[in-house]
């Protein structure tokens, strides 16, 4: 089903400085977005009202991390990614990458299943990250639990990107196995920031 006019709009307009997307990515998002909205009355996968909230919540950020990565990054792990976040979005835009989305709640795993069968470069590892042993190119995240995270990036790849709450930005500084860019600040003033860095050999 193609992306309704206030779904299209609403990404053009909030993106257009970075980003410009495409209609089958615009109607590849909806079609995750409308999983998302019918599956979150039943298991909870976001607090964030269906709506512009949510597109600007979730999309948005999601796709303004897209922006920050390389043009090549072959393969791209998202640790934690509940309803699809960050990763789903990437791989929308990175259809050249295989982004492997990271859950250990296998009811969220059943669901990232389900919401992104139609985007072909997008893998579902449905375990605890500790038990991952794979390699990728880079790990991203919504950090809600930074620490968890910065664990595990040595191991798994040698460049993270995070979107990070402000208290979180001091998490960052305990990880000294990983070299920090400055943070970027979100355009959408809810002071959330996307943190980049490379691990160090």
């Amino acid at each position: 089903m193609p992306a309704p006019a206030w779904f299209a709009d609403l990404l053009e307009r909030e993106l257009r400085p970075w980003l410009n997307l495409s209609s089958e990515q615009i109607d590849q998002l909806y079609t995750h977005y409308q999983f998302l909205e019918r599956w979150n009355e039943k298991i909870s996968l976001t607090s964030v009202e269906p709506g512009a909230d949510m597109v600007i919540r979730h999309y948005c950020e999601s796709l303004f991390l897209s922006t920050h990565l390389p043009s090549q990054a072959p393969t791209i792990a998202d640790i934690g990614s509940g309803a699809g976040f960050p990763g789903l979005p990437v791989a929308v835009i990175k259809p050249d990458s295989t982004v492997s989305l990271i859950e250990s709640v296998q009811r969220k795993a059943v669901f990232l299943r389900e919401s992104t069968r139609h985007v072909r470069n997008v893998r579902i590892l449905a375990k605890r990250v500790e038990d991952v042993t794979d390699q990728f190119d880079w790990v991203i995240s919504r950090a809600v639990n930074s620490k968890e995270v910065l664990r595990n990036v040595p191991r798994l790849a040698g460049n993270v990107a995070l979107l990070v709450g402000e208290s979180g930005l001091e998490e960052l500084k305990a990880a000294s196995a990983i070299a920090w860019s400055k943070a970027i600040r979100l355009p959408w003033g809810d002071r959330k920031f996307l943190v980049m860095g490379s691990c160090s050999t």
